[in-house]
This record gives C-alpha cells, structure tokens and sequence, in this order.
C-alpha cells in the first residue's frame, strides 16, 4: 500500500499506545473501584493516575501531530455519511481523551487527594477541596469514560466492519500487517 494511503509511523504507534493503555486504566477504574480500603488499593489509585496522566501527555503529543501532518483521505467509494459519521466518532473520542484524565484530576483535588505523577512530581490542584464538587465530578468521570467506552466499541465495530464487510483499506491503513482482504 503506498505510503500516501497509510497513517504516519508516529500516528500508528501513538494510536496504538493510547488504545492500549486507556483499555487498560479503564479496566483498572473498574477493578479498584469496588475494593476495600486498603494499601493495595491506594498504590491501584495512585497508578490509575499515573496512567491518566500519561495517557493526557500522549494525547497532547497525537494532537499536535495530528494538526501538522494531515490524515489519509477516506478511502475511495465510502459513502458521505460514513465519513461524516467517522469524523465525528474521532472528534468525540479526542475530546473525551482529553475531558477524562481532566474529569479525574479534578475530582482528585476536589476530594483533596494529591495527584503525584510516578510518586515523584506533584501536579498542583485544579480546584479547592469541595466533598459536593468532588462527589458531581466523581459522576461525571464515570460519564465520561462510559462515553468513551461506548464511543471505542462503535469505532472498532466500524473497522471491522470495514475489514471484513466492506473489505476496504481502512482497517489496514492503521494496521499495516494486515492485508486488504
């Protein structure tokens, strides 16, 4: 497949490294929240915001080269309300990769709860310590990252659909080990 028709080297890997690691902190979200107080469950704390926190630089970072070097045109024959759709599904899935490790710094220093990047750097409160804020952004974090998920099972379903329905080059462009079926 030419080159013009791929995802740059930086997007396919920044895609693949955010992919993996917000499944991750999400499947760690789940897990830890129904634990018991317990050491164990701070240091899970701890690394879920570790994890965000990266996750919010890494984002930044595919932004940034997002805005300097321009995506693939779509692929030839798909429909105008599919890109449109998948325009869309994109836009919500940046802005949600940014509004959810915010969503969770907030509430961390609404409750009062420092958020220190790998146990070394202290990233300073967004917020004073309000228990009523902290409580409405703990809602909406959760909001959030539902979305989100919600948000990654259609943009998958999609890809997929492509791959193997429509049999295109829009899942192939982002994973360059496949072939075109």
């Amino acid at each position: 497949m030419p080159a013009t028709t791929r995802y740059t080297g930086a997007a396919i890997g920044l895609h693949w490294v955010i992919a993996v690691a917000i499944v991750a902190t999400f499947s760690l979200g789940i897990y830890m929240h129904e634990l018991p107080l317990s050491p164990d469950k701070l240091k899970l704390y701890s690394w879920h915001k570790w994890a965000g926190v990266t996750i919010f630089l890494l984002v930044l970072a595919r932004i940034v080269w997002r805005l300097a070097h321009r995506p693939p045109a779509p692929v030839a024959g798909m429909p105008a309300w599919q890109r449109q759709a998948a325009e869309a599904v994109h836009v919500l899935l940046y802005v949600l990769m940014v509004a959810v490790p915010i969503s969770g710094w907030l509430m961390s220093s609404a409750k009062g709860v420092p958020t220190v990047w790998f146990g070394v750097l202290p990233l300073p409160d967004l917020v004073g310590k309000d228990k009523g804020l902290g409580e409405l952004l703990e809602t909406a974090h959760k909001a959030l990252n539902l979305g989100m998920a919600a948000l990654v099972l259609v943009h998958v379903g999609a890809a997929l659909k492509h791959h193997l329905v429509d049999r295109d080059d829009v899942l192939v462009r982002m994973l360059p080990m496949l072939k075109k079926p």
